[in-house]
């Protein structure tokens, strides 16, 4: 980076462009740098000053190859084609893109007159492209017009207590609350800013007398004792929090709470088990605790405020509204972030990274990764989470495809694979899953747009690998008995999920809603896997 400032402001012709190698403590550093060897991609660019528009776009196309490779996650890696150079998601894009934003503005601050020009152009057509990423997002929220005086009531006490607000609160068709940009905000702008002070964190336990009664309790977590706090400071009418606790809403609508009819319409589905299991854990947990505490502690825990409904509503609460913070102190600690939950998630998130209070302000601060223009919806990322994920914490499903809707597979990973020449995921791969087929951009050989490593386990656990001097009849016999293995494994899949349900869906409850949405994205996930292998076995067809 500083060789690069340095030949701008010495007047050189060329421009060096540095990015990060991937880092020797990533656990995926093997297969990234794999990655990029086998796709020829440099970590450093040279950038004539004189490029024209188009040869600077060619080699910021060529930046954001090697970007793109160095932030890949596992799963990413996984389906990832040998041809494949992406984008891989709406996040892996976005943090490259504005790796290369900071990258080209630190350029530019000591940049001479000479060299302005073509590092001007580069950050132009990065904006360009951050906007872009959520431009494919067919699935806007509709406003609703609803009375949000409570909410509104809850921003100005935030703002009392100094939050900064770029945003405002609003209500969406099929969403309920979310926030809306009262501004045009740009990339790297602050969307909004929480003091610390208004952080609920165990910082704040830690004060309670509460605290003191559970310390020498055994067994019982941070986590649970921050659980049961939120009971009793909901019903607080002096609590500090009382209207953050006032505008929650009473009923947080996740899986945990889903109906008898819910669960039977998701059985057979790994949801169902999930949810079950999920559900199962929460009531022992809290039969563990009550009515021992109410007995130890009358006074504290009183039987009417710490009632099972309660409980599993304070679950549902630190579920669905918490983030992992890094706070002042330097501690990674869960919290509840006042205004700050009211953000919905996307697929496509404006705001990606924000979990460390900034030690100079002690605010923690939302900075958006792609703009965000007045009067439409910021999106918030959750995580990388499937949809039974956030179905069982959050209480909904995301409209737009989410690349990590996976379905595991249960194969046997015993099979010895050793395959040099792969270049997109390590061999050492024990874990196999499928998506939707749609989101391959390769729907022909050899892959038919199915992951790489499960058609080289498949082949290795069939004895039928390919080699460069195998004859291309062997090679169409060895992909027509993959296939034919995969159909053999989905079909009966597909069949246990049964014929799409014919509830009357507009007077359905909000629970059976979301369990038969669920269930459609599962057959449509294994309908495209046969789907693509009927395809397959057509191109093989003499």
């Amino acid at each position: 980076m500083a060789a690069a400032a340095a030949a701008a402001a010495a007047g050189s012709d060329v421009l060096v462009v540095r990015l990060p190698s991937p880092s020797a403590e990533d656990p995926l550093h093997h297969d990234k740098k794999k990655l990029l060897e086998a796709r020829k991609l440099s970590c450093i660019f040279q950038v004539p000053i004189s490029s024209s528009p188009a040869d600077a776009c060619k080699l910021l196309d060529q930046m954001i190859h090697a970007a793109r490779a160095s932030h890949m996650d596992e799963l990413e890696l996984y389906f990832a084609g040998d041809d494949d150079y992406g984008p891989f998601s709406a996040r892996n894009e976005l943090e490259s893109l504005n790796l290369l934003l900071k990258t080209i503005n630190t350029l530019l601050v000591a940049a001479n007159d000479g060299a302005k020009g073509v590092l001007q152009l580069l950050v132009d057509e990065i904006l360009v492209r951050l906007t872009s990423v959520g431009l494919t997002d067919k699935h806007q929220m509709a406003l609703q017009t609803e009375n949000h005086e409570t909410e509104d009531s809850l921003l100005k006490w935030g703002e009392q207590h100094g939050v900064k607000s770029k945003l405002q609160i609003a209500f969406f068709e099929g969403a309920g609350r979310g926030m809306l940009a009262s501004e045009d905000i740009g990339v790297g702008d602050i969307a909004l800013e929480i003091p610390e002070s208004l952080i609920i964190s165990e910082e704040l336990l830690c004060q309670s007398d509460m605290f003191i009664a559970l310390k020498d309790v055994n067994s019982i977590t941070t986590e649970t004792m921050l659980l049961l706090w939120s009971m009793r400071e909901r019903h607080n009418p002096s609590s500090k929090f009382k209207m953050f606790f006032e505008t929650l809403l009473s009923n947080f609508n996740t899986g945990l709470s889903f109906g008898i009819d819910a669960l039977a319409a998701l059985e057979g589905t790994l949801l169902f088990d999930e949810l079950m299991q999920a559900r199962q854990h929460l009531r022992q947990q809290y039969d563990e605790l009550f009515p021992m505490l109410s007995t130890k502690f009358p006074e504290i825990f009183k039987q009417d405020i710490f009632s099972w409904d309660n409980f599993l509503w304070a679950c549902e609460l630190w579920y669905s509204n918490s983030m992992m913070v890094v706070l002042s102190s330097g501690k990674l600690t869960t919290c509840l972030i006042p205004v700050a939950g009211l953000m919905n998630h996307s697929v496509t998130p404006h705001i990606l990274n924000y979990g460390r209070v900034d030690q100079a302000t002690k605010s923690l601060k939302f900075p958006l990764s792609r703009p965000c223009e007045a009067g439409a919806q910021c999106f918030l990322s959750y995580g990388k989470h499937p949809g039974s994920h956030l179905i069982t914490f959050y209480g909904f499903l995301p409209r737009e495809d989410n690349p990590y809707d996976v379905i595991p597979l249960d194969l046997d990973t015993s099979v010895h694979e050793e395959d040099e020449t792969a270049q997109s995921v390590s061999t050492s791969v024990t874990t196999h899953m499928v998506r939707g087929t749609w989101l391959c951009r390769s729907q022909g050989p050899p892959t038919y747009g199915l992951p790489p490593p499960l058609l080289s386990h498949l082949r290795a656990a069939l004895n039928c690998e390919h080699s460069e001097s195998m004859p291309e009849a062997d090679i169409k016999e060895n992909d027509r008995m993959v296939l034919e293995t995969l159909v053999s494994i989905f079909t009966p899949m597909l069949e246990g999920l049964g014929e799409p349900d014919d509830y009357n869906r507009e007077s359905a409850s909000w629970d059976i809603m979301l369990a038969l949405d669920y269930k459609d994205l599962q057959r449509r996930i294994i309908t495209s896997i046969v789907t693509s292998c009927g395809s397959g076995l057509a191109m093989l067809d003499p």
